[in-house]
């Protein structure tokens, strides 16, 4: 009897044996059909090493109470007498929620548990086969399938197999069921059965003889006509046998289902007929066939209907599968394929994703298969659908190194076990780990972690995903410089063929120069060598990953050439986490910044520093160049100082700007392109503003000290003024003087223009920066204008003379160095003008129409074309902006907002204004920022201005992927384009042309 407040003994053993709810269990053991083995140490001890004892107990419950008074009696005495039933059925029964609920449906079948033979231990097809032979419809079927899955969840969750075999389990009585399934399809019409020859190609897991518990089973149909039989009736009677196999298997019953039989890899997918004939599939696979498809007949296999066809089929195909790593766009294939689809991936699942999260089982899946089609079609020890055999046979043969391998075998066979066990549990397709604390709970045990399930799985599984990401890409790489250094004698290692054929499938044009690269990067028994081979297995996955891979790689060899021997260097890259990918990125993704950091490569440290690539502002930038130029000790050294920071500012904000289209694998890429423009826009703008005072600054000393005879300022125009200069762009300027107090004017002009010549000259000198090219042709009177006029010249010129174009020019001026008061009155002398008081006249309005309507007409370059031509085609950065500043002369007298000098700032505000729909705001805005980012993007990549889209296809990939589009999505990138700008071109013809 137990004392009232305290608790019996039976709770606490039942506390100690890891049941979660002792009172509940001690009520279910004190029911009269347990009363027999109520006390028994042995079956407590069974429940207690379950993986959920509660729920062991349950089921076993509710097998107890399903049974007639003798069955039960026998079952109770065979479960405490008979270790391995008591074994299988408990582990059962706490591992799966679902078979216990077959067991209480179909309580006889426990029976199957009890037998324990040599035969029993590892069964195949045939003995499967045996199991489902009575069945003859799909409840029969399902229950029978039940029963077998029993006894192979029984091996598993005991451990007398591993997990590889339990999954080889699966695919074989999903083989049996497959048979069993068109044997009864084939029962049922005997008529079409007697037409055809069918042949069931299993792929995916169950080809590859690594099933899951609950998955897909995927298959692929062959079928031929029978000798005299018409081809087209056969192929119909294939077609009913095949559709009714799958509805077999796939449809709910009372026993629930089995698994649905998937199709969709047939060629043309759900869209192609379900049945072919062998000649059909070989003339797709021939002409039409992608990349990943043959990647998928990796694992095909017959297992149903006709076994000589079957063969056949593989036969054929297989060849077809050796040579798709000759395909010639297999290169692009593969760069898509190798990014993960995490796209589908709800956000808040990414985590708990077993088969398709970062770690997860798909990234070992497609290394291996990657590796496999590469390096296959020489090496039929290869030839594997199934992934830890294929894994096995890579690294016997040098392809992957043995120790990765090893680490790779594990951490997959790990994944694969917890995926088995989540989806034993209720018998769902999942691959998702559970949240649930119980679940978790379940789980650990379960995989035979017992002290504290939950931390520990959790450990386990994040050690496994943690080596699964850090070797899936270098599995690629690594093997390639144990060929070319040679420092492990004995290992089996890539031949140079082979390492050859892998750079080619990764994306490297020229194989040959990689891998001397790569020899001379890694070569030796130095320090540097040491650490150079630790980065560049996971450097050259990044270089892959870009449009120029061959690019990235001589660049680092460059850059480590000439700062190998800086301690620093390695360093930065081995511990500055983001620095290595960083530098991979900006050295594969074009010429502009690999050219601007090899000039002075130890700008380099800028990637390692958190706030290395933050733009810095004008002051900053002109305190130091203003410095360096007093510092200096000649007028050129001052401004070769000059050009020095504006060459490192320049690779600062290329190398953001790249970064940040790009992303990284700890920070994605910039959403708002809008920012990334802006940002680009004003370093650059505010870089050549500060430059332009150092080169004044130092032409001013050079006869003058530091006090010129004339107050003189630099005014900024068109996109130097506007704050939206893109990397080569001129300096667009205007010079403006005033002769100081005692000077006479031709003394004050003289000094001006001095200072001019001097100032574009040393800005110009040839040297290994990139010149500042300065362009007055905005001035008045053109090229025949004088280069310099007094601030009253200009207004005298403005009052008689000014034509509209020149009022509509100076919407962007805006001074940018020199005396800032004069640069302030010239601002006051031309606001008047470029924001008529009462708006533009009728006339002025038609002259800027016909303006612009001849600028689209006559300077156009001849055989460009009109929809990709950035500045001057349909809906380009000319139609953006001469709408914008149209509206800016017409109503800045009246709204504030509009008196900038920029484009979006002013569309932002015409928009702001009620002037502007929204939708055509943000049509307009949108195509801006798009043609300006495309003209960003080719100078990026080609190291020189460009107003149109490149020619040569490597070069438009890589603006491409700077513009945000994956490999082989060219053309979706030109059609977005002209569609972004038909949709502006037409707001263009309503707003600036009235239509």
């Amino acid at each position: 009897m137990t004392v009232p407040g305290r608790r019996s003994s039976t709770f606490t053993r039942l506390l100690r044996h890891g049941f979660t709810d002792p009172s509940a269990a001690e009520r279910l053991l004190d029911l009269p059909d347990m009363s027999s083995v109520r006390g028994d140490p042995v079956l407590l001890d069974a429940l207690g090493a379950a993986s959920d004892p509660d729920l062991a107990l349950r089921g076993l419950v509710r097998l107890v109470e399903a049974q007639d008074p003798v069955e039960r009696q026998t079952l109770l005495g065979t479960l405490v007498s008979a270790k391995p039933l008591r074994d299988r059925l408990i582990g059962v029964l706490g591992a799966s929620e679902a078979l216990g609920d077959h067991l209480a449906r179909h309580p006889r079948d426990w029976h199957a548990l009890v037998t324990y033979e040599a035969a029993d231990l590892h069964p195949g097809v045939e003995e499967f086969e045996r199991g489902l032979a009575d069945a003859t419809d799909p409840v029969t079927l399902r229950i029978a399938y039940r029963r077998c899955l029993l006894s192979i969840a029984a091996r598993d969750v005991c451990g007398t197999t591993d997990v590889a075999q339990a999954a080889a389990e699966l695919a074989d009585l999903a083989t049996a069921t497959l048979r069993a399934a068109l044997a009864i399809a084939r029962t049922a019409a005997p008529a079409d059965a007697a037409q055809c020859r069918l042949a069931v190609i299993a792929m995916g897991k169950c080809g590859g003889h690594e099933l899951n518990y609950v998955s897909d089973v995927d298959v692929i149909f062959v079928g031929e006509p029978v000798e005299g039989a018409d081809e087209s009736k056969a192929m119909q009677a294939a077609t009913r046998l095949a559709s009714h196999l799958m509805r077999i298997c796939s449809e709910t019953t009372i026993e629930g289902t089995i698994w649905p039989v998937d199709a969709n890899l047939r060629p043309e997918g759900r869209n192609g007929p379900l049945v072919r004939t062998l000649s059909s599939h070989l003339a797709y696979y021939q002409r039409w066939a992608k990349t990943w498809e043959f990647q998928a007949l990796l694992k095909a296999r017959p297992v149903a209907g006709d076994p000589m066809l079957g063969e056949e089929y593989v036969e054929a195909v297989s060849p077809l599968v050796w040579q798709a790593a000759e395909r010639e766009n297999f290169v692009a294939d593969v760069q898509k394929m190798r990014r993960r689809v995490v796209d589908n991936i709800p956000v808040a699942e990414v985590h708990r994703e077993l088969k398709l999260g970062p770690g997860g089982l798909r990234d070992v899946e497609f290394a291996v298969q990657l590796l496999q089609l590469v390096h296959g079609r020489s090496d039929a020890t290869l030839h594997s659908g199934t992934t830890l055999k294929a894994l096995q046979s890579l690294a016997a043969g040098g392809y992957v190194g043995r120790a990765d391998a090893a680490q790779l075998d594990a951490a997959y066979r790990f994944l694969r076990a917890m995926e088995h066990r989540i989806q034993l549990y209720r018998l769902r397709r999942t691959h998702l780990v559970p949240e649930d604390e119980a679940d978790l709970r379940r789980l650990g045990r379960s995989l035979g972690l017992r002290t504290d399930p939950v931390a520990e799985l959790n450990k386990e599984w994040k050690r496994h995903a943690s080596v699964v990401r850090r070797l899936h890409e270098k599995i690629f790489y690594r093997p390639l410089l144990d060929a070319v250094a040679q420092l492990a004698p004995g290992e089996t290692r890539l031949s140079p063929k082979a390492a050859g054929q892998r750079l080619e499938a990764l994306g490297y044009a020229d194989p040959a120069a990689a891998l001397r690269h790569l020899e001379a990067l890694s070569s030796g028994v130095t320090r540097k060598a040491a650490i150079q081979r630790t980065l560049l297995p996971v450097l050259l996955g990044w270089f892959a990953d870009s449009a120029d891979p061959d690019a990235g790689l001589l660049g680092f060899r460059k850059v480590s050439d000439a700062l190998g021997k800086t301690p620093w260097y390695l360093r930065l890259l081995r511990d500055e986490g983001a620095a290595a990918e960083n530098l991979a990125r900006v050295l594969s993704a074009g010429r502009l910044a690999p050219d601007l950091l090899l000039r002075a490569p130890e700008a380099v440290a800028l990637l390692g520093d958190p706030e290395g690539l933050a733009p810095r502002g004008r002051d900053a930038l002109e305190q130091e160049i203003l410095a360096a130029v007093g510092r200096a000790e000649t007028t050129e050294g001052g401004v070769a100082s000059a050009r020095g920071v504006r060459r490192r500012e320049l690779f600062r904000t290329a190398a953001a700007d790249l970064i940040g289209s790009y992303g990284t694998e700890d920070s994605p890429a910039e959403a708002d392109p809008g920012a990334l423009v802006d940002r680009v826009g004003n370093a650059v703008t505010d870089l050549n503003a500060a430059t332009l005072a150092g080169a004044l600054r130092a032409a001013v000393r050079e006869q003058w000290d530091d006090t010129l005879p004339t107050r003189f300022a630099v005014i900024g125009m068109g996109r130097f003024g506007g704050h939206e200069q893109s990397y080569g762009s001129d300096a667009d300027v205007l010079f403006v003087h005033e002769p100081r107090e005692g000077v006479d004017d031709q003394e004050a002009t003289r000094a001006a223009n001095t200072v001019i010549a001097e100032m574009r000259r040393l800005l110009q000198l040839p040297t290994a920066d990139p010149p500042l090219l300065i362009d007055v042709d905005l001035r008045p009177e053109g090229k025949s204008g004088p280069m310099v006029r007094t601030l009253a010249s200009y207004e005298a010129y403005y009052r008689r003379w000014s034509l509209v174009w020149e009022s509509q020019a100076l919407l962007r001026a805006e001074p940018m160095a020199g005396d800032a008061d004069l640069g302030r009155r010239f601002v006051e002398l031309v606001d008047p003008l470029r924001y008529p008081a009462e708006g533009l006249g009728e006339d002025a309005v038609r002259e800027i129409r016909r303006l612009k309507a001849r600028m689209e007409s006559e300077r156009l370059p001849r055989g460009a074309d009109p929809t990709l031509h950035t500045k001057l085609g349909r809906g380009g950065l000319s139609d953006v902006e001469w709408t914008v500043q149209l509206f800016q002369m017409q109503h800045g007298w009246a709204e504030p907002g509009l008196r900038t000098t920029r484009t979006r700032h002013a569309l932002a505000a015409a928009h702001a204004a009620g002037l502007i729909l929204t939708e055509d705001a943000q049509i307009l805005d949108e195509a801006w920022v798009l043609a300006t980012r495309v003209r960003n993007g080719v100078m990026l990549v080609r190291g020189r201005a460009g107003d149109t889209f490149p020619s040569d296809g490597r070069e438009l990939g890589a603006v491409g992927r700077y513009l945000g589009y994956g490999p082989g999505r060219v053309g979706d990138m030109l059609d977005d384009y002209r569609r972004t700008t038909r949709r502006a071109r037409a707001v263009v013809e309503e707003l600036f042309y009235g239509a």
